[in-house]
């Protein structure tokens, strides 16, 4: 699978942030996801391991008890069923990879 860079296509599952699936195969899912300042992403789990590279801007990441401050160039691994969210700082990107495919957030 392949995917030219483009504009379309994103999802908006919580206000302030925008999700894209870009690739996925048979056993992880890539997605970029653009985030405005001031969004929160409310704690939630999933049965899915979640790394992510943060590509530009500032985020706070709660992963379980842990509080992060991640800048551009940091990067995380969430354990499925593990209690996490965020708020955002600055406007961000950030690119993640979950396993198993996310069936929800196929295109």
């Amino acid at each position: 699978m392949f995917c030219k860079a483009n504009e379309s296509g994103y999802k908006t599952p919580v206000d302030g942030i925008r999700q894209k699936t870009l690739v996925y195969g048979d056993k992880t899912l890539l997605c970029e996801f653009r985030l405005d300042k001031g969004a929160r992403l409310p704690r939630h789990s999933h049965p899915h391991e979640q790394s992510g590279y943060l590509v530009s801007g500032a985020l706070r990441l709660a992963i379980g008890d842990d509080l992060f401050e991640v800048g551009p160039g940091d990067s995380w691994t969430i354990p499925g069923d593990v209690e996490h969210g965020a708020d955002v700082i600055e406007d961000a990107v950030a690119v993640e990879v979950f396993s198993p495919v996310r069936e929800d957030y196929l295109p």
